[in-house]
């Protein structure tokens, strides 16, 4: 006799925010970081060398881990579209610009996205923006 199968339970993790992909549904969402914006606020983990008579620069904490030609991002900054994200394979640290991207949205489930914590801000990052304190007269 053939033993029913078993269903596996799903092995959530214990901080989804930190995740760089998800792939618990049919929609695929990726955490995306910006480099340029690296470069306009002055990061301290950018890094840059010299090879082929060409500029590259990269993140010493390898958040993503490709090396971008300088002169390219710049000219493609010009454009109106910018540069674009580049997929995070860590965890953004506080001072990135950081987006979450998502593929083949037209799968979402009719309750909408199986995995919300997903998408919150690390808990170093306000969530919120107080307007007025309990103290504050307000008229």
């Amino acid at each position: 006799m053939e033993q029913p199968a078993q269903a596996q339970p799903v092995r959530l993790p214990l901080h989804p925010h930190e995740e760089v992909e998800c792939r618990r549904c049919d929609v695929h969402c990726d955490k995306v970081v910006y480099p340029a914006a690296c470069l306009e606020r002055s990061c301290p983990f950018v890094y840059a060398f010299e090879e082929f008579g060409r500029t590259y620069i990269g993140c010493m904490q390898k958040v993503y881990e490709v090396e971008i030609d300088l002169d390219l991002l710049r000219s493609a900054e010009r454009r109106s579209e910018g540069f674009g994200g580049v997929k995070a394979v860590r965890p953004p640290l506080p001072m990135c610009e950081a987006d979450v991207s998502s593929c083949y949205e037209n799968r979402a489930e009719r309750l909408g996205c199986v995995n919300p914590e997903f998408f919150e801000l690390p808990l170093d990052r306000p969530s919120f923006r107080i307007v007025a304190r309990v103290g504050d007269q307000l008229r």
